[in-house]
């Protein structure tokens, strides 16, 4: 069922059972878990199903350190969130994310990743990505050219991505709408948490909108997941019961906010030309591979977990840094900036390796260029250059942080500022690993490894190139732990300290690991799900 919240009277309570805030991956997910339940569940989103720049205006803030996107830009405030143009790739964390490492400040989860399996490959289904299989020897028996560097796995191995631009708005829209017991309420931006005299329970949530009406949302449990930023910015931004705010008693939430550092960092040089089709980010078999470093060798080098991805050197000096590209406040220029630079990059290395030139042809939609961009990165794969960019875990740093400014938005709200603090184990752990990359090849008699200038001083580890990117992949600013003066959630996603309240997404990781976040923020969404669940069928 779906209402506008636009169109309610002004002041209209609404209740039920479980309200969840925020309809992205996170949200979606666990709505579908309760469809056809004997519950009542309210799902709140701040847009509508089209994307609406006055509602994009309100998660607009400002940012601090480390160069980022517009915080405008680096979300889409619509049902779907921002599976709206993510990229689609998959891959679960590996055991040594979720331990404690004592080279790694404040590393450590509460629950392991045997914990996560099963949900796993729940998140398979929600997810639309197949089997929930991530062995190489696999995927090589359906696709036989999927050829890998035979290096010593000891050291050096092949990690999977399963790429599947699952769009949850156009996916699970006509679901959620025909659910009975599903109620999505658009236009509906939380302002406001409520709880009872000493905040041990979430009582009620404020919702409003641009169209000037303020609504009151009563439920039993309450879940937010309105993405890493926005969660903390909510829970920061009630505090007329807590000065602090709800559920930061300990100053924890919006501390220790982690990104994935994606950032050109060498070239490999092979003597002979490899068909590189397993690391070519073309889709085609289905999987996606980067160079990563195993387990072992994080533990005697004591660096971080991360990986490396190839793109033709063809085709990379071609691009610009897509921190340079994403600077719009409408993300879909941003994007189709971006598109545009990657075709033109990809046609340039084409013409110059083929002495081919751009067909003319009749006018593309932006989902065709896409795909004969990606059949161009399969083509340029052929080759014995090539630029890795890195894809790495953040150390979780509690100055890098989301608070709240002084400005506030169209509703009242005040905006957050995002300060993105880097750490000195970040860009020592990126200069280690090529380096480990670079004896492989070497010891392999494939090729050798040339360091970007950035890295090639072994006693700077604190100075960052201009094009350093991001992953737009928010996390940690609600992290688990069980003790509370650590953390913001236990293991079980609830706020320590109120029985009703659960975050699910990203900023629940205690650590941020190699892998984009999406297939393990709704593994853990579907845990909470089921944890809500037992408690309610408890009562």
């Amino acid at each position: 069922m779906h209402i506008d919240a636009r169109k309610l009277p002004d002041n209209s309570v609404i209740d039920g059972d479980i309200c969840i805030v925020g309809a992205g991956a996170a949200g979606i997910s666990i709505a579908l878990d309760w469809i056809d339940s004997p519950h009542k569940v309210i799902l709140l989103e701040s847009g509508g199903f089209e994307y609406d720049h006055e509602v994009q205006k309100l998660i607009n803030g400002s940012t601090t350190g480390q160069k980022y996107f517009p915080l405008i830009s680096s979300r889409i405030a619509a049902f779907g969130g921002t599976t709206g143009h993510w990229a689609g790739m998959c891959s679960p964390m590996d055991n040594i994310d979720f331990m404690k490492r004592d080279w790694v400040p404040h590393s450590g989860w509460p629950i392991t990743r045997q914990d996560l399996d099963p949900y796993y490959e729940r998140a398979h289904e929600a997810l639309q990505l197949g089997a929930y299989n991530y062995d190489l020897a696999y995927w090589q028996e359906k696709t036989p050219d999927l050829a890998e560097f035979a290096l010593d796995k000891e050291v050096v191995y092949t990690k999977l991505w399963k790429i599947n631009g699952a769009r949850f708005g156009q996916l699970y829209k006509e679901s959620i709408e025909k659910a009975r017991n599903i109620h999505l309420y658009t236009y509906a931006t939380l302002t406001n948490i409520l709880g009872n005299e000493g905040l041990s329970e979430i009582k009620e949530v404020t919702i409003k909108n641009t169209a000037g009406k303020t609504h009151t949302v009563r439920a039993k449990h309450f879940i937010l997941a309105g993405g890493s930023i926005q969660n903390a910015r909510m829970l920061l931004a009630s505090n007329t019961q807590s000065e602090k705010g709800v559920g930061n008693d300990n100053d924890n939430v919006g501390r220790y906010f982690m990104e994935h550092l994606e950032i050109q960092s060498a070239e490999i040089w092979l003597y002979k030309p490899f068909r590189a089709k397993l690391y070519s980010y073309s889709g085609d078999g289905g999987v996606y591979g980067e160079l990563a470093i195993s387990e072992k060798a994080q533990r005697e080098h004591r660096i971080l977990n991360g990986t490396a991805g190839l793109v033709p050197l063809s085709l990379a000096k071609g691009q610009t840094p897509r921190i340079e590209l994403w600077q719009d406040d409408d993300p879909r220029k941003s994007m189709d900036r971006l598109i545009k630079n990657w075709t033109e990059a990809a046609l340039e290395a084409k013409a110059e390796l083929y002495g081919e030139d751009e067909d003319s042809t009749a006018p593309k939609t932006a989902e065709e260029e896409l795909m004969e961009l990606l059949a161009l990165f399969d083509k340029l794969s052929m080759t014995n250059s090539f630029e890795t960019q890195t894809r790495i875990e953040q150390s979780p740093n509690p100055d890098s942080r989301v608070t709240l400014g002084s400005e506030r938005d169209a509703l009242g709200m005040p905006r957050v500022n995002l300060h993105w603090k880097l750490s000195e184990i970040d860009k020592r752990s990126i200069r280690t690993i090529y380096q480990l990359i670079g004896e492989q090849m070497g010891l392999a008699g494939l090729g050798r490894v040339c360091l970007k200038e950035f890295l090639q001083d072994e006693n700077d580890n604190t100075t960052w190139p201009e094009g350093t990117n991001a992953g737009w992949h928010h996390m940690g600013t609600t992290r688990m732990s069980d003790d509370p003066k650590t953390g913001v959630v236990d293991a079980n996603c609830q706020v320590h300290g109120i029985s009703n309240l659960y975050v699910a997404g990203a900023g629940c990781f205690a650590t941020s690991a190699a892998p984009n976040p999406t297939l393990t923020l709704v593994a853990l969404s579907i845990r909470l799900s089921d944890h809500v669940k037992q408690k309610m069928n408890a009562i």
